[in-house]
């Protein structure tokens, strides 16, 4: 995979740099700056370096069409506070106020293209559509560096059409996310133990199959605990339950057995009468995993689990987490979620590669409070990275070999 390092001399080079900005909103206030502090490095190297930094990426999902809300206007003003310095944000991607921007650039600025996604060529499902759309943007630059990991899974205009115009590089974040990544699934440290929850085992089925030959050990919690447990005979009450997948799970569940791998799942389940609504009565209570009520639903793993979960990740020397435990939103159905962090954490003291796979597992290190430096590796992409656990061929890295 080519890199920064691989464009030569850059001083006074325009280099377009598609970052990943789909930040949280609060009408216009940004509540989560993350994704923007992980582009850093790069647009602080490359502007070092004398270039002119051409920023491009997404907010929302306009749908092609221009809606204010969605504008970019935040990010440039929260960038420009991070760099110390103004970032004028074009009133287009490519249009007349994008090319006047950039003609008046100096060596070291930086510049935004507005929303890219504001352009229905984006995310045009006709390849011929999406290159002559990326050939506009390209015009405006001399190189491209893709740094926004959370798109290098979509095949894209502006993260995968324009390296077919420009030389092409990946930025420090996406080296760093492919490498860590790599370090997780190629000769890892063993034991390694993947941690998998969220709501639905369809969603994982893919990282499930490839690491049944991989990981030494599976640890399963959130929602899609309760189709493992339907496949082992347990009654789930009226938790999340996948009944199509209950015969996958059952051969999943023989698989590891056949290649030794350990699948870990809770002992104790925290219950409720219904999701938690806004206005919903909230009364939790603890059961064993294979005595849940019939009209109790199932949205946290037990205080016995929590330290069950905790101990087998610590016994690790590499271990790699994605998707949350329970519905960490909620105080009361946090704590397993909380456990699994701390494990990781305590982990990483123990000297283990540890990483946290984007999305909301991400999302719940920042929300309950921990220093993100307690791990090894943060992921900025949800979906990149759990395709990337799955083996499969990414579009945005597959254009910078």
């Amino acid at each position: 995979m080519k890199t920064i390092k691989d464009l030569g001399e850059l001083t006074g080079k325009r280099v377009l740099v598609r970052a990943d900005f789909n930040v949280p909103l609060d009408g216009t206030t940004i509540t989560d700056d993350g994704r923007i502090r992980a582009a850093l490095p790069t647009i602080n190297a490359l502007r070092e370096a004398g270039a002119k930094v051409i920023l491009m990426a997404h907010l929302g999902r306009p749908k092609g069409k221009v809606v204010p809300e969605l504008s970019l206007a935040p990010v440039a003003k929260r960038l420009g506070e991070l760099i110390d310095a103004n970032v004028a944000l074009a009133k287009d991607t490519y249009g007349e106020d994008a090319q006047a921007k950039v003609a008046a650039m100096n060596s070291g600025d930086a510049v935004m293209l507005e929303n890219v996604r504001f352009n229905p060529e984006e995310t045009s499902k006709d390849a011929a559509e999406r290159s002559a759309y990326a050939k506009k943007i390209a015009q405006l630059a001399d190189a491209f560096v893709s740094d926004g990991f959370g798109v290098v899974h979509r095949a894209q205009g502006s993260n995968c059409a324009i390296a077919e115009f420009l030389p092409s590089a990946a930025g420090l974040l996406v080296e760093k996310e492919v490498n860590a990544l790599s370090k997780a699934t190629q000769n890892p440290e063993r034991p390694l133990t993947v941690v998998l929850g969220g709501s639905k085992v369809s969603d994982k089925l893919g990282v499930i199959e490839n690491l049944l030959d991989k990981a030494d050990r599976l640890v399963i919690g959130g929602g899609m605990v309760f189709t493992f447990l339907k496949a082992q005979g347990c009654e789930v009450g009226t938790s999340l339950l996948e009944e199509d997948m209950i015969d996958t799970v059952r051969k999943y569940i023989e698989t590891a057995k056949n290649n030794n791998v350990e699948i870990v799942l809770p002992t104790d389940i925290v219950v409720n009468a219904a999701f938690p609504a806004a206005d919903a009565v909230i009364a939790p209570e603890t059961v064993s995993a294979d005595a849940i009520p019939a009209d109790k639903m199932g949205l946290d793993i037990g205080p016995e689990s929590q330290k069950l979960f905790h101990d087998k990740i610590v016994d690790s020397k590499t271990v790699v987490w994605n998707g949350p435990m329970g519905v960490f939103e909620v105080a009361q159905f946090a704590d397993g979620t909380r456990a699994v962090a701390q494990g990781l954490v305590d982990a990483s003291k123990n000297g283990a590669f540890s990483i946290v796979g984007g999305g909301d597992s991400a999302s719940a290190v920042r929300n309950l409070g921990f220093d993100e430096n307690g791990f090894s590796h943060i992921s900025t992409g949800g979906g990149a990275s759990l395709e990337f656990l799955e083996g499969k061929e990414l579009p945005g890295l597959k254009v910078l070999d």
